[in-house]
């Protein structure tokens, strides 16, 4: 009996820590239990002695006057500057604050709009973006290393370069997710072309004008912006700040020329994108003032001004050549550039506001730029790659029934499906009201480095195919371009280790923050508020930890059913664990677990793939396309198999280097034996591949929105008319290995055996024209460039366009008919100096 009561005891004090009970039904519940089990006195003692100043408002205030003063005597309170306070208080916190919280509200995160493009995107998408797809050859775009004039006019007439910017202000006023959509598309026809179209629309003048400029800018600027009369860059990063923006060096020194107050600037700025052709250049300095010119001290703070580009003493002229990939990118120098206080952004109230612009700003362009390009890029190579594996034969197979290939086509597939669930679920968020700076950055970090896992599938995949440059290579500019994306907008590295958990850690938490500032400010009654409702906070997540584990998430009700409600309880389990330990390295660490970029990135990417595990079901639930059930089950395994390797790494390492680690360890193995989660089957893996091998609506709708020339000898055109073609013969080539089989044909390659097969009424005569006919079509397909030497060399050394040939061979020769050709219609619109 007493063994009964003290599991149905434990049970109960489970039950109250997961429904996070208050301290009082705590109380009422231990008083029975102590009463029940015919406890002594000193049990009564020990638990009032606990209890009583919980309960006792003035005596906990006391208790945490104690702790105030102890931590501020051993000089343990956390310091904070302005700059990194701006930075944690930027934006909003959205749904990562639940996935932080240990109990996410899933009737809130279920209810956030799923986004859908307005009729005036949708025609636009259909109609401009086809247009600029349709005039734009990467080839000649790689060749001429740079856009071609008439697609540089066709992006300003149409207002590729405004569509942030309102209608009222001349722009095409599209919404995130519009703005998404266009960027992505464009990703699927030219890496280059992407790219020049959304740094307009991201960090940049209209961007930091929209929400900080005054009335007057607004009116000079934006209408010139959105028409391409003003061409805009964003000078930020420098030979010794990159990352940290706060490190930049571009000064701003406060003089008096003429009677009239003057800011003379020197600065240098690299990999700036647009740099070499702006023709108003947003720039980011810190201004001194010495003699207090301004009236806010000498050091007046981080501030972005708009500049024109002609502006004495302002050299361009240069370009960087990032991998190859030829948008404008150049390095800009200001020697003594003198501007009014008028060309600060915001005019005289934006003075010193630089570094909130920057981080309000920075935090929407991560969640939109960069995604978009991986997940139409991602959209592209699923597609490239379906085509090719069904084109493409070995011993007489198409290569994508081979296990060997399978494997990364479904990996293509399932993270195609997360990276556009992701896209949109973000995109939603944003165009919601919200700024989430820590989502955005997990967005960015994730869909350029799962982009780049996706590409190197493509590469090994299409093999010879991917590795020849030339006009009928479609993965080559992908592949250079992924370390680019990879490395702006804040390299992931530092993202991973510093600002996903580091910045998560306090601006997602539902105390820590709170606690800091009381502790800066010796403020007791908010301390006392904020370290004890975190003490509530570590025991419900413990309980709920617990419980969870023990029953594999069947504890939590979910909200959804079927695939959606099984990964829904895998995610509030991984929610609670999550918060559980996420407060233990708090408590143990302290300070330094910003040091901690290993631990910081484990908690990160779980709270990362508790991101995408939610949007792949938001998809999935929204859309309601049950054939999609196969790509978004290996995406939702592929997270949680992420999740629990995140936290073998986690427990592994905790505390390395004491006797603790091995108390961690045994957690470790804890969780080794009871996974949160691990790899797909063989089975699933097959079936994704063989989705992707056939013309059908799932297909097309895992790859839509990216574009598809109508031109069969057109980059994608080519593989997407082989790719019909080689369906259209399967029926046939069935009919000659059936002959082979009942003995009316040899055994041989199927392709030997046409004439055979028609003498022996295997296949008709049609049928056999059809197949010869196919078989052109298919080694057509497969053919990469070459290119004559002297064309060769004189492309490597100009950068000219050149003609390239179609490398096939025969037994006796190489064929001559050039493949394609890329002609030089102009010259590069950059100037040289």
């Amino acid at each position: 009996m007493a063994t009964f009561v003290s599991i149905l005891s434990l049970i109960s004090l489970l039950i109250l820590g997961y429904a996070g009970a208050s301290i009082y039904i705590w109380a009422a519940f231990i008083a029975a239990a102590l009463y029940v089990w015919g406890c002594g006195t000193i049990c009564w003692l020990l638990a009032a002695a606990v209890l009583i100043p919980l309960m006792v408002p003035q005596i906990r205030l006391k208790i945490s006057g104690y702790i105030v003063n102890f931590i501020n005597k051993k000089g343990l309170t956390p310091k904070i500057s302005e700059t990194e306070r701006i930075a944690l208080r930027a934006g909003t916190a959205w749904i990562d604050e639940d996935l932080f919280s240990g109990k996410p509200n899933f009737d809130k995160i279920w209810a956030q709009t799923y986004p859908q493009l307005s009729k005036d995107e949708q025609s636009y998408m259909d109609n401009q973006v086809n247009e600029l797809c349709k005039m734009t050859d990467d080839w000649e775009v790689q060749t001429i290393r740079d856009l071609p004039p008439k697609v540089w006019k066709y992006l300003k007439d149409e207002k590729f370069l405004g569509m942030i910017i309102p209608k009222k202000h001349g722009g095409l006023g599209f919404t995130a997710l519009g703005h998404s959509a266009v960027v992505a598309k464009l990703a699927t026809r030219s890496q280059t072309l992407a790219i020049s179209t959304m740094v307009p629309n991201s960090l940049g003048p209209a961007e930091l004008l929209l929400h900080y400029g005054t009335e007057a800018q607004k009116k000079h600027y934006l209408p010139r912006l959105a028409d391409g009369r003003d061409i805009p860059c964003f000078a930020l990063t420098e030979p010794m700040a990159g990352s940290d923006a706060t490190s930049i060096e571009a000064e701003g020194l406060v003089v008096k020329q003429g009677g009239k107050v003057k800011i003379k600037l020197n600065f240098e700025k690299r990999y700036i994108t647009l740099g070499a052709i702006a023709t108003v250049i947003g720039l980011a300095f810190k201004i001194k003032d010495p003699d207090n010119l301004l009236g806010k001290g000498e050091d007046v703070g981080i501030t972005c001004a708009l500049i024109p580009g002609d502006t004495k003493g302002i050299t361009r002229g240069h370009r960087h050549d990032p991998l190859a990939v030829p948008f404008v990118n150049a390095p800009i120098w200001g020697k003594d550039v003198l501007i009014d206080t008028d060309h600060v952004i915001g005019g005289k109230d934006g003075l010193g506001k630089g570094w909130l612009m920057l981080m309000e700003c920075l935090a929407v362009g991560r969640g939109i730029s960069l995604p978009s390009t991986s997940a139409g890029g991602s959209k592209f190579v699923t597609r490239i790659v379906g085509d090719y594996a069904k084109i493409r034969s070995q011993f007489g197979v198409s290569i994508g029934k081979f296990e060997a290939i399978e494997a990364p086509m479904a990996d293509i597939a399932g993270k195609t499906y997360m990276l556009e669930a992701m896209r949109k679920f973000t995109a939603g968020g944003i165009d919601n009201g919200e700024k989430p700076s820590v989502i955005n950055a997990v967005a960015k970090y994730h869909s350029t480095e799962r982009f780049r896992e996706i590409v190197d599938h493509g590469m090994d995949i299409l093999g010879g195919a991917a590795i020849c440059r030339g006009p009928r290579n479609l993965l080559s500019s992908a592949y250079f371009g992924v370390p680019v994306g990879i490395t702006v907008e804040g390299a992931n590295i530092m993202t991973r280790g510093l600002i996903q958990f580091g910045q998560g850690a306090v601006r997602c938490h539902p105390y820590s923050y709170d606690e800091m500032c009381a502790l800066i400010e010796n403020d007791i009654a908010k301390f006392d508020k904020a370290f004890f409702g975190h003490l509530g906070h570590l025991i419900s997540n413990l309980c709920r930890n617990t419980a969870l584990s023990l029953t594999r998430g069947y504890c939590h009700l979910p909200k959804t059913s079927g695939l959606s409600g099984k990964y829904e309880r895998k995610i509030a389990w991984a929610s609670a664990k999550f918060a559980f330990w996420a407060d233990i390295a708090l408590a143990y660490y302290g300070a330094s677990l910003k040091r901690k970029e290993s631990i910081s990135g484990r908690f990160g990417d779980i709270l990362s793939y508790m991101y995408m595990a939610t949007a792949i079901i938001k998809r999935y639930e929204d859309e309601g396309i049950k054939e999609h059930k196969i790509y978004a089950q290996y995406a939702l395994e592929h997270c949680f198999d992420e999740i629990h390797q995140a936290f073998d790494g986690l427990l592994s390492n905790f505390a390395s280097g004491s006797p603790l680690n091995y108390v961690f360890k045994f957690f470790g193995i804890l969780n080794k034996l009871n996974p949160i989660g691990g790899k797909s089957s063989d089975y699933l893996k097959h079936k994704i591949a063989k989705s992707l091998m056939v013309d059908s609506e799932p297909r097309d709708n895992l790859t839509a929105e990216i574009y598809l020339p109508d031109n069969a000898k057109d980059g994608l055109g080519r593989y997407e008319n082989a790719f019909k073609v080689a369906l259209n013969v399967d029926e046939i080539k069935a009919k000659i290995k059936g002959g082979i089989k009942a003995g009316a044909l040899p055994k041989d390659k199927a392709r030997n055996l046409i004439d055979e097969a028609k003498k022996a009424k295997v296949i008709t005569a049609a049928e056999a024209k059809t197949f010869s006919d196919a078989q052109a079509i298919l080694r057509d397909a497969i053919m990469v460039d070459s290119f004559e030497i002297d064309e060769y060399l004189k492309y490597g050394q100009k950068g000219s366009a050149s003609k390239a040939k179609t490398a096939t061979t025969t037994k006796k020769a190489a064929i001559k008919k050039p493949a394609s050709k890329a002609k030089v219609k102009s010259k590069t619109t950059i100037s040289k100096k």
